[in-house]
């Protein structure tokens, strides 16, 4: 999957590259890099259109000056790029994620992931608070969706944890044929892997949990077929957006019969949980 990224430089950075990114989340702009100048916006190939930037009202207005680069920029091949600089991610001392040609640890939970073309590696603020949502609520017997797969890394986890079955599903071809390889590379065999997007979830109560690490526009689209899909009582659990973001999450969310129960947050990223009424 490619990628369209403009690279904005603001002035004055603060508050305009806050404003920019708010106003470029309407969009189909799914992820945003902070820089020195101002901030770098990323976009699926496929969304992307010549008019994307017409109706952002900060470009026209007078109190900011805001240039921009645009950039193409092929897959990725994370395999590659990981074993150039990676190291093992220690999460609480109890969760160790680490490439295959890394020594077998001791952690209560070993986590063996070769990312290849997808993401999930744990570094991320994003997966790294899923991780520790995992590891601080039961997953023992549960039916648990993992929506956003990339690498399976959080339904990995889930299993591990006890979870009775997880459905993992991704819409990229590359994260679901490496989330297969990675779920049998760590014996997980109560995981099945699906390819698509939140319209083959099934549309009644199946789930006790899911997690949802993907972006602020496609979890307020396809909230409410997360929330069709989980039992009441079950607990739900998004991150990939910021803390700006949390109400206009929480708000769609508690319109639509969830609890909010506490947030983690880090370097500005937020994982948010909920309980279904």
């Amino acid at each position: 999957m490619s990628y369209i990224a403009y690279h904005f430089s603001v002035e004055p950075r603060v508050p305009g590259a806050e404003i920019l990114v708010a106003e470029l989340g309407e969009k189909a702009f799914e992820s945003f890099e902070e820089t020195e100048t101002g901030v770098s916006a990323y976009v699926q190939k496929d969304l992307w259109t010549e008019d994307i930037l017409e109706d952002i009202y900060i470009l026209q207005s007078d109190q900011f000056t805001i240039t921009y680069r645009k950039e193409e920029i092929e897959q990725v091949n994370w395999n590659e790029e990981w074993e150039k600089n990676f190291d093992p991610i220690d999460v609480d001392g109890i969760c160790y994620v680490r490439a295959p040609f890394h020594e077998k640890t001791d952690a209560t939970y070993d986590i063996v992931i070769e990312p290849k073309m997808s993401f999930g590696t744990g570094h991320h603020e994003t997966t790294f608070m899923m991780i520790r949502q995992i590891l601080n609520n039961d997953m023992e017997g549960k039916n648990v969706l993992d929506m956003g797969c990339g690498t399976a890394i959080l339904a990995i986890l889930a299993s591990m944890r006890g979870a009775k079955h997880v459905d993992a599903i991704d819409i990229d071809n590359w994260c679901y044929l490496n989330s297969i390889e990675n779920a049998s590379r760590n014996n997980c065999m109560a995981i099945d892997v699906y390819e698509g997007d939140a319209s083959i979830i099934v549309k009644e109560p199946t789930y006790d949990v899911i997690l949802a690490n993907i972006n602020r526009n496609i979890l307020l689209n396809d909230m409410d077929k997360y929330i069709a899909s989980l039992h009441v009582g079950g607990a739900i659990y998004f991150s990939g957006f910021y803390t700006e973001d949390i109400s206009a999450i929480r708000k769609c969310a508690e319109e639509q019969g969830l609890v909010y129960e506490g947030n983690l947050e880090k370097n500005n990223w937020v994982s948010l949980k909920f309980v279904k009424a």
